[in-house]
């Protein structure tokens, strides 16, 4: 499929792949896609950063290429590494063959029959529909030095492999690139990229975004939904609800039959929704139904 050539293209095709963006959103996403950028989102974790990544790869009819960040990520796990027990067998089998040619045997050993391709490299490599979507998520969990190797990729794609030399890109992959803020990103990476904050929706958005993924749940349950995470999330919490956790909860209503809110089934089910323990007894104790009944009051 080919990229959208406008900012409502590109929410048609966001919104066609179950994704309820807002304008800034569509329109950061396709500068992003019309200019060949990096796309730098950051945001609280649960908001749908992960999630465009793969409605774009859906919506553009291209494979998904993750990168999963983690602490002490290195080349070997992100980029490529040398099948050694591979060689090692290659080597023996030629020793055991008498004459080595060392010359020809380490030009044999340092081919592509032996490199084991890790994500960023594969993402390098044209797919069916064109280039793929890479996405780097959770770019805040790596350390400094991952960052600054990261540079030469978004930069140039392109990949130096010492044994083999420099691989580029024939098309330039969709990189999308996530953060949870734990951490602050160095500048030198993202002035390499578009950036945009992605914030918690506002109700409207979020009862869209309800209906487009729930949309047998009941209408009345859907907005009791949405109005209470509206209203937990100002309360003083460690960790406030996503929409993934809005999502989730309201499934978990469903599969109870509820069809609308009651103090009980908020106090039975708030592992769903809250993920920490503080947060789940700040909401007990009668605050979960003071938190209800002024809901209720709002919306009447």
């Amino acid at each position: 499929m080919t990229l959208p050539t406008s900012i409502d293209a590109t929410l048609a095709l966001l919104s066609s792949a179950g994704y309820v963006a807002d304008r800034a959103l569509a329109t950061v996403v396709f500068l992003s896609l019309k200019l060949g950028r990096p796309l730098f989102l950051e945001g609280e974790a649960g908001v749908g950063k992960t999630e465009i990544a793969k409605v774009l790869a859906r919506g553009l009819g291209r494979s998904l290429i993750r990168l999963q960040c983690y602490e002490g990520l290195d080349v070997a796990a992100a980029v490529y590494e040398w099948n050694y027990a591979g060689q090692m067998m290659a080597i023996r089998l030629a020793e055991a063959g008498g004459s080595v040619d060392r010359s020809r045997l380490e030009a044999e050993l340092f081919s592509e029959r032996y490199l084991i391709r890790r994500p960023l490299l594969r993402a390098l490599e044209p797919g069916e529909g064109g280039a793929p979507v890479l996405l780097i998520d959770e770019l805040d969990r790596t350390d400094e030095a991952f960052e600054a190797f990261l540079l030469e990729v978004l930069s140039d794609f392109q990949v130096t492999i010492p044994e083999l030399g420099t691989i580029r890109a024939a098309g330039a992959p969709v990189v999308i690139l996530t953060s949870n803020r734990t951490r602050e990103i160095h500048d030198a990476l993202k002035r390499r990229c578009l950036y945009h904050w992605v914030d918690y929706p506002d109700a409207a958005r979020e009862l869209e975004i309800l209906r487009t993924r729930l949309p047998d749940a009941p209408a009345s349950l859907s907005r009791d939904v949405v109005a209470f995470v509206q209203a937990i999330r100002k309360e003083d919490l460690f960790k406030a609800p996503g929409v993934a956790e809005t999502l989730d909860w309201a499934t978990a209503l469903v599969e109870l039959d509820a069809i609308a809110l009651d103090p009980t089934l908020v106090i039975d089910t708030l592992g769903v929704l809250l993920k920490y323990q503080d947060d789940i007894q700040a909401m007990q104790g009668g605050r979960a139904k003071a938190l209800l009944d002024e809901v209720r009051s709002a919306a009447r």
